[in-house]
């Protein structure tokens, strides 16, 4: 762990305090803050990042208020072979590959596409497309989670409550919320975090949107600027180590 993940992230600082020669595109390797002071003081990166955390914290939003309701039936109102049922076809998609995943919703959001078709109406390509997509790529990861969270809130907690009078509203404040804030944070955690390093589906139907995933990928290849694609690539790292300090301080993160 050690090794895969810290010196990893070591050496991804280490990339971002270089630069590289202008003249020569060769790297110079002496530490510098010039990167970042760019991130900074460029309006494109300070849009593109506001752009991204706005867009990972929409579909967030989407899938943890898809995922309650369905978490829901399946861990207290279903049969047991109906919650199997929905199991299987919550993993299913699992199995799929992203690519086929997100060119499907391509055609479904294209010209002329189903969506079009069936008189719904077509958001066409940009940030909605987005949303839309990556809400159902990462839905499963947070529909998971909270199952598990809901499942194991003991059904004689909650017919002890009833026996007692108390109100629904209640049962759900007192008893079953405490008990699913760690399903619902750890299916933030991926949704969020998942969305911020993504690029793919950004390309795909993004139109002429941009988010920190395409910066990092073209700086990397075509720009041949590796120091600048590190630093940029911190801003999501630190986003989410700065998301899991604050959720820790909640106790959260202790029971999942």
């Amino acid at each position: 762990m050690l090794l895969v993940y810290v010196l990893a992230l070591a050496a991804l600082l280490i990339t971002s305090l270089w630069s590289v020669d202008s003249l020569t595109s060769e790297i110079d390797r002496s530490w510098t803050l010039e990167n970042f002071r760019t991130l900074v003081e460029n309006e494109v990166y300070r849009n593109v990042t506001l752009r991204t955390l706005g867009v990972a914290l929409a579909v967030t939003v989407v899938d943890v208020t898809i995922a309650l309701p369905i978490a829901f039936y399946m861990a207290k109102v279903a049969t047991p072979r109906v919650r199997n049922m929905l199991v299987v076809a919550v993993l299913t998609p699992l199995w799929a590959s992203y690519l086929v995943k997100a060119f499907s919703w391509r055609v479904v959001l294209s010209e002329g596409g189903l969506a079009e078709w069936s008189g719904i109406g077509s958001p066409g390509y940009g940030l909605t497309a987005v949303v839309i997509t990556q809400s159902y790529i990462w839905l499963p990861y947070v529909i998971l989670p909270v199952f598990a969270a809901l499942d194991r809130v003991p059904d004689s907690m909650l017919e002890a409550a009833g026996d007692l009078g108390a109100p629904t509203g209640m049962v759900l404040r007192t008893i079953v919320l405490p008990l699913l804030v760690p399903g619902i944070v750890a299916g933030a955690i991926f949704s969020y975090s998942l969305t911020m390093g993504d690029y793919i589906t950004v390309n795909i139907v993004g139109g002429a949107s941009q988010m920190l995933g395409n910066l990092v990928f073209v700086n990397a290849g075509a720009a041949n600027n590796l120091p600048l694609a590190a630093a940029i690539a911190m801003i999501p790292i630190v986003v989410t180590l700065v998301l899991l300090a604050a959720i820790r301080r909640t106790g959260a993160l202790e029971n999942l």
